[in-house]
Formats: C-alpha cells, sequence, structure tokens
C-alpha cells in the first residue's frame, strides 16, 4: 500500500519545482519591443482575434523592471545593441527571450555591417521563431514552447548551472561560415532548376 492511497481524496502530490513552473508559465508579462515588421505581428497576437490573454500574457510591459520575457521582434541594428542588451538586464529574474523572426535570429536578409547578425551575440535566447514575418499563429506556438520550457526549468542553482552549461555551449558552437556545406553548388551552375 502505497502513500496515495492513505491520502483522503483531493490531495495531490507535486514538487515544489512543478508548482513553481506552473506559476510561472502562467504569469509572464512581456516587454513591448519591437524593433520592424515582426513588431506588427507580435500586435497582432494581442488582439481579441488571437487573444494573448488566455496565456496569462495580456499585458505588456512598457517597463522593463515589470517584464520577464522580451520578444525581440525584428532585426537589431549595432545602435540598438546597448539598449537591447540595456533592456534585458533591466528584466525582472528569471526572464525568457524570443527570437522572433529570421533577422532577429540571423540578421536575416541584412548581411552588413549595420545589422548584428543574430540577437543571442547580445543576449542569451530561449526560442528561436523563424520566418520573415512570422505569423501570429506561429508565435503563439513559441509561446506555448517556451511555458513547456519554464514548466520543467529547475530552481535555484541548478537553473544557473543550466544556463552558463548552456552559453559555453553555445560559445563553443562553429560559426556558420566555418561550418561545412550542406550541398555542392558547383553542380547546380548552368542548370535549369526550373525544368
Amino acid at each position: 500500500m502505497g502513500l496515495e492511497e492513505k491520502l483522503p481524496a483531493g490531495i495531490a502530490l507535486t514538487t515544489l519545482e512543478n508548482v513553481a513552473g506552473y506559476m510561472r508559465k502562467a504569469s509572464i508579462w512581456p516587454a513591448t519591443f519591437g524593433l520592424a515588421c515582426c513588431a506588427i505581428e507580435m500586435m497582432a497576437v494581442g488582439t481579441p482575434h488571437y487573444d494573448l490573454a488566455r496565456f496569462g500574457m495580456e499585458r505588456f510591459a512598457a517597463t522593463p523592471r515589470q517584464a520577464d520575457l522580451m520578444i525581440v521582434a525584428g532585426r537589431v541594428s549595432q545602435k540598438m545593441a546597448p539598449v537591447v542588451r540595456q533592456v534585458y538586464d533591466q528584466m525582472a529574474n528569471p526572464k525568457w527571450v524570443i527570437s522572433m523572426g529570421v533577422c532577429a535570429s540571423s540578421g536575416g536578409m541584412f548581411n552588413n555591417y549595420a545589422i548584428v547578425q543574430g540577437v543571442d551575440h547580445i543576449i542569451p535566447v530561449d526560442i528561436y521563431l523563424p520566418g520573415c514575418p512570422p505569423r501570429p499563429e506561429m508565435l503563439l506556438n513559441a509561446i506555448i514552447e517556451l511555458h513547456e520550457q519554464i514548466q520543467s526549468s529547475k530552481l535555484g542553482v541548478n537553473r544557473v548551472a543550466a544556463a552558463r552549461a548552456a552559453e559555453q555551449a553555445a560559445l563553443g558552437a562553429a560559426p556558420t561560415e566555418a561550418m561545412a556545406p550542406t550541398h555542392d553548388h558547383e553542380s547546380l551552375l548552368g542548370r535549369n532548376l526550373l525544368a
């Protein structure tokens, strides 16, 4: 006979990490941080058609001190990069980041000196959301994925150690330009690819 049989009806057993994870995921306040065209799609998520309020996120905070989720929506210029970092540093702990759109994730079509080639060069990113621009449904899916991460995240020292390990792994990863090509461009020269 286990402990479950000895408890009266209506008693549930769980861990403190599960309860804290549930409370955290149900009360995320995103920071208003739209930088380009992806911000329009981010704003659309707050409308009644998509209803972000059902996830407890109806309040986009205008101050970083009251926010714990930064949705970087759009390209980050070199001039804006210190501001992004400052806003991230002022956010309440624990905090999370969604990189929304290909421009925020990797610079997108703006492969030049003026645009940061991925916001993860400035701040740690939890969820990468592809697309140009990603649809509001895709952002909702990214938020649900983030909720699952938050629900299963560790508390205290375990979370800090996991974040440090993830950051070290990201710093040790090979940059994209150093990776081996996935296909041979020479074999495509002179061929009609539409035929």
